[in-house]
């Protein structure tokens, strides 16, 4: 137990380095833009006394490291500017709506794929060589060579009429069969490639799981084979599946934002949009930034879990 809380307090003192890294990244390439700032929250029709006076108040005028200081403040405090005409537009209000619907997306999309890849990668490990696994191997492939949005578009096409396909997102916790309904096709867009990806990963995983002496030495011992699979080698085999499905994450995350776009849902992938169309910089920074956040932030649990779920590893 204390080598295991000892590797999770490794985790937990790596995200906020990773946070610092990923934030000053972002933060010096949006500052390489050529938009000005002031007069993308001004307007054409700004004096250059109002652009200057936008300039001193909001600091762009300050060197690059008090700029990044004081934005890290201000990001830490629920803060991420102001875009557009006006100094009532924050960017933060945009984000408070659509990260909820990038995240419900992502996170369909991640069910679906679990709940139809590990069964399939274990049956396709356990019929191994045979046709239960040949067919499963060709629709694993098949999935992995088709792209998220080219599947979306047919889907549109297929059920457009059946299934809501665009329209206003209804709340979870208000109309649970609507906002089931209207996500069905977005995040079955996201999730069969994953599939296609894990199902693989579990099926090798299996394999060579199953090819492991102690697993013969039980079955020699008369130990039934279904108790030694489902007690020892589903568990130890699980363990690169969950590592793999932890980096899948950041795949769903940028996939959900092609796919609200498709889909017209109001995601960050429409933030993210709409704020390269209007010349937002501070949107497409902040839109960026809480994107990469959440990834370090689902990586890291994405770790825990590996420990929890990896015995051996604790020792280390």
């Amino acid at each position: 137990m204390n080598n295991l809380l000892r590797l999770m307090g490794r985790r937990l003192i790596a995200l906020p380095f990773m946070a610092i890294g990923v934030t000053l990244l972002v933060f010096f390439i949006m500052s390489l833009s050529p938009i000005d700032p002031a007069y993308a929250a001004l307007g054409e029709n700004a004096t250059p006394q109002s652009l200057e006076a936008f300039r001193a108040a909001h600091g762009l005028n300050d060197p690059f490291f008090v700029q990044y200081f004081n934005y890290v403040v201000g990001m830490l405090h629920g803060d991420f500017g102001i875009y557009g005409v006006g100094e009532g537009n924050h960017v933060s209000s945009l984000i408070a709506v659509a990260l909820p619907v990038t995240l419900q997306l992502t996170f369909l999309g991640l069910l679906i794929a679990v709940i139809f890849s590990f069964p399939l990668g274990v049956v396709a490990a356990l019929y191994r060589d045979r046709w239960p696994d040949q067919l499963i191997r060709i629709l694993s492939i098949m999935g992995i060579a088709t792209p998220s949005f080219w599947l979306a578009s047919l889907l549109i096409l297929a059920f457009v009429g059946k299934l809501p396909v665009s329209g206003e997102l209804p709340k979870m916790s208000e109309d649970l069969g609507g906002w089931f309904l209207r996500m069905l096709l977005p995040a079955i867009s996201l999730g069969i490639p994953v599939i296609g990806q894990m199902t693989r990963v579990v099926r090798t995983s299996m394999v060579e799981e199953l090819d492991h002496d102690y697993v013969r030495t039980a079955l020699g011992a008369g130990i039934p084979r279904s108790i030694v699979i489902s007690r020892n080698v589903l568990r130890n085999a699980l363990i690169t599946p969950v590592t793999v499905l932890g980096l899948r994450v950041g795949y769903l995350l940028g996939g959900a934002v092609v796919i609200e776009i498709i889909f017209n849902l109001q995601g960050m992938g429409q933030v993210l949009l709409n704020g390269i169309n209007q010349n937002w910089t501070t949107v497409v920074q902040g839109a960026a930034l809480v994107v990469a956040l959440s990834f370090i932030i689902v990586n890291i649990v994405v770790d825990m879990l590996y420990l929890l779920i990896n015995p051996r590893i604790r020792a280390v």
